[in-house]
This record gives structure tokens, sequence and C-alpha cells, in this order.
């Protein structure tokens, strides 16, 4: 039976790897899961981001996915051989973003990565790990951008703090020839990044060839193959209004309408935002 591909993230950063991933294969059926109501997960601490990525594939196997692109960079770097190994069956697969990204900046460097990403991104340091098999002489120089994701999560990516901000972090990426964006929120800050580096230095996004050897896969995989009529569903923990008010500028078009889940119970449920409390309240 053919199912839709499932892509999660931590909030809306993710949404940028999904737009390549369906500019590549418009084709394709996606349901998307991002965990915007428990964003962002680079400061978590590493049970906790293991708790939220399991809840997001239980979630997005439930409703019916097969294959699972864990597009969030802090997922990827410190949960996926974790979730591959709990969920590990011969039809169905969870796929991460780290090891294309390597891939694509060992195609592109000199000989010095620059990689910056969220704090639990970079305390992996799988990304490292990574460039190291594919190319040992390539050195990789890391920096923990706490305040980016929260910044593009606001909507502040054209405002002042954010170039303060990258301009603060890329000091410490010294003497890089490629700079790898280590979080699906940066790609929005870009244009900064290229303002902050050196005009000789590469920023790279790796959403492009995260997509493409996704594609490869699909390929390698046919018994894999997703449905077909290019329909998307697009799910969020958080306030739904605000993500589809935001999602637009990752996806590169309005969203369908958000569908709502929430944490009941150690698992991601359909919610209604009607119900919602405010003020005080006793849990029964």
């Amino acid at each position: 039976m053919r199912t839709p591909v499932g892509v999660f993230d931590s909030g809306f950063g993710g949404l940028s790897v999904l737009r390549e991933l369906r500019r590549v294969l418009p084709q394709v059926d996606y349901t998307y899961l991002g965990d915007s109501g428990r964003a962002p997960y680079g400061g978590r601490d590493l049970d906790t981001v293991l708790d939220f990525a399991e809840q997001c594939v239980e979630r997005l196997f439930a409703e019916g996915c097969r294959v699972i692109v864990v597009a969030c960079h802090t997922v990827s770097c410190v949960a996926l051989r974790h979730l591959q190994t709990r969920y590990a069956a011969s039809e169905q697969r969870v796929l991460g973003v780290t090891i294309p990204a390597a891939e694509a900046a060992v195609a592109q460097t000199r000989g010095h990565i620059g990689f910056i990403g969220t704090a639990r991104t970079v305390a992996s340091h799988t990304f490292r790990t990574e460039t190291a098999k594919l190319a040992p002489s390539v050195r990789v120089s890391e920096v923990a951008a706490p305040l980016l994701a929260p910044i593009v999560e606001e909507g502040w990516e054209q405002t002042e703090i954010a170039r303060l901000a990258v301009e603060r972090y890329v000091a410490q990426l010294d003497g890089i020839d490629t700079l790898v964006l280590g979080c699906t929120h940066y790609p929005l800050l870009r244009a900064t990044f290229a303002q902050c580096v050196p005009s000789d230095v590469h920023v790279l996004d790796p959403a492009a060839f995260v997509a493409q050897r996704f594609a490869d896969w699909l390929a390698r995989h046919p018994e894999f193959a997703p449905a077909t009529g290019g329909k998307l569903r697009v799910l969020s923990s958080g306030d739904t209004a605000r993500f589809a008010r935001h999602a637009a500028r990752f996806l590169g078009e309005e969203p369908p309408p958000i569908e709502r889940v929430a944490e009941f119970r150690g698992r991601l449920t359909f919610a209604s935002e009607e119900n919602e409390p405010s003020g005080q309240f006793v849990r029964a």
C-alpha cells in the first residue's frame, strides 16, 4: 500500500526541508509534523529529545507513513540511531539529514568546514564524526548558536538583532571555506550569514542535497514508493494560527489548514484548541 512520506521537525524550520522535497518530488504525498509547542529542542536534555522524537515518529507512523525524514538536525544528530533501532522493521524506515549534510560539505570544501547549529547538535559532534568518515583530512570547526532558532521563530530574521547575533557567532569560525547551516531555521538567515562571513566562504544549506539524496534512496527502494498526488497535511503541537502565519516563510507557499496535536499521557494525539484552559488549573 502506498502511503505518505512523513517529515518532522521541532517547529517551523523543517518546512524548509519539506520545500526542497516537494521541489524534487512534487508528485509525492507528505505529512509534516512540527512540534512547535515544545520548540526549540536544541537546549533540551538528551532524554527529553529522545522522548519527543519517539512521540513524533509514532504519530507519523500512526498516520500511515512508512518512511519518515527527520528534518530536525538536533534529532538527526543525537537520536536517529535510537529511532532506527527502536522502530526497526522491514516495512518502515527513519532517515536523517546529518549524513547528506556532511556529504554536501565534503564535496564543497577546500579543507576547512564550519558547522553552526543548536547547542545539543554541536555537543553531539555527530557532524564532525560523519565528515571524518568521508574525508579524514578535512578540518571541522563547530559553533553552538542557541539564540538563532528563537530569533527565526519570532520572525526577526531581518532585524539588527539577527545580524548582531549571526556576526557574533561566525566570528568564532576563523579560516573556514564552507559554512554549513546545521539547523533548519537558519536558511531564513542565509543572506545575513553571507554578509557576515568573508566573500570566499560558501554558505551551505543542506536541504536541497537532502532532498536529492532522498529521491535517490526512493529509487533504490521501490518497495517504499509513496502515495502520489502531491497532497500535503500539516500537523502542529503549537498554536495553529501562529504556525500558519509563519509556515509560508519556510514553505514558500500558503500551507493547508493546520491540524493540532498535543501530548497526552506520553503520546501526541489530536486535540482541539477550543478546549485549551486559561489561567490556573488543577490536573485531575
